[in-house]
């Protein structure tokens, strides 16, 4: 008997102390490293953002885990940014530094600031709400750039943007679903914060649809620059309204030298008081550079008007619009050249 006891104590101590048993083993484990696992935050929407989501969540004003709902928030691409891809490390931010009363800011501070009324345009979108930051522009558009450097921003260095230190986020919403920069009903309203005579002039009678959301800025500019004038998608002007008007391109048996160098000459692409985005009326648009003097619609020194003959001096001018004959002033294929005639049908 005494024999057999001393084995089954043995046996006992064995199992105790072996590693055959995961429940010993576990129970075994310091239970500093059981409260720092259950203490350990989780991610809640992209790899790594335990460190800012623990704080920062919907509850505040300005709203951050919608970017899930984003492009920048697709976990299977390897490419997706994280918080501190943006924001920066900001170390001191999480780890407030001794002696230090109020928390630091971030290393990367963009400026949102949405409580800005929104009838302030211009403070909410490129005041108080972007350009007021201890970042400056250029740091808080290398994120975006290290991405975001080719395609339609190939042309963003030098451009009239970058010039005029106008921010990516100054434009763009990062942690929305609604960016109003890619909203064709919205972008006009943030391009006319600054471009206010484009406003006045999408007000008046002749208009392209932009109030409809059938037309936006962006349809003609690239905000993000380019090779062209004005910003325009195409190289120059001319190109920039074919995609569209592709009847007025040619080619044509009789062309039109202002037409085919440029169409602003005549039309004012963001509104006019005339027919047609016309600049001026015609006989007016046509007279400046058509000499009025040289043709057969000039009034009679003695002010006497002719007959209905066409060779009297006063019925081409009748109605005072060159485009009652001259119908295909854009171009025209009437072999007819050298008589008087031209651009006809």
């Amino acid at each position: 008997m005494k024999i057999t006891g001393r084995i089954l104590v043995v046996c006992i101590c064995l199992g105790l102390g072996g590693a055959a048993s995961p429940l010993l083993a576990e129970e075994a484990k310091p239970a500093a490293d059981q409260a720092e696992a259950k203490a350990a935050p989780k991610d809640m929407v992209l790899k790594g953002d335990a460190v800012c989501t623990q704080c920062h969540d919907e509850t505040e004003v300005y709203p951050v885990l919608a970017i899930g709902k984003t492009r920048h928030g697709v976990m299977a691409d390897k490419n997706t940014p994280t918080c501190t891809t943006c924001h920066g490390e900001s170390k001191s931010h999480l780890n407030i530094p001794k002696g230090e009363k109020d928390r630091p800011k971030p290393e990367r501070l963009f400026g949102m600031r949405p409580t800005i009324p929104a009838e302030l345009q211009v403070e909410r979108y490129f005041g108080l709400f972007g350009k007021n930051t201890s970042t400056p522009v250029a740091e808080r558009n290398a994120p975006c750039l290290e991405c975001h450097n080719g395609g339609e921003r190939i042309h963003w260095v030098g451009s009239a943007h970058e010039a005029g230190d106008v921010a990516c986020t100054s434009c763009h919403q990062i942690h929305t679903t609604h960016d109003r920069a890619r909203d064709k009903h919205a972008q006009t309203e943030m391009c006319f914060a600054c471009h206010k005579e484009q406003r006045a002039q999408m007000n008046r009678p002749s208009r392209h649809p932009i109030k409809e959301g059938k037309v936006a800025c962006s349809d003609c500019h690239n905000p993000h620059g380019s090779a062209g004038p004005k910003l325009l998608v195409r190289d120059n002007v001319n190109d920039t309204c074919y995609q569209c008007h592709m009847e007025k391109r040619g080619p044509f048996v009789r062309t039109h030298e202002p037409v085919q160098e440029d169409c602003s000459i005549c039309h004012n692409p963001h509104g006019a008081t005339n027919p047609s985005l016309l600049k001026l009326r015609s006989p007016f648009l046509c007279q400046s550079c058509h000499e009025p003097t040289s043709h057969h619609s000039t009034v009679p020194e003695d002010g006497v008007a002719g007959g209905l003959n066409p060779s009297t001096a006063q019925a081409v001018i009748m109605a005072r619009g060159c485009t009652n004959c001259h119908t295909q002033i854009h171009g025209s294929n009437n072999p007819t050249d050298g008589t008087g005639r031209g651009f006809r049908r």
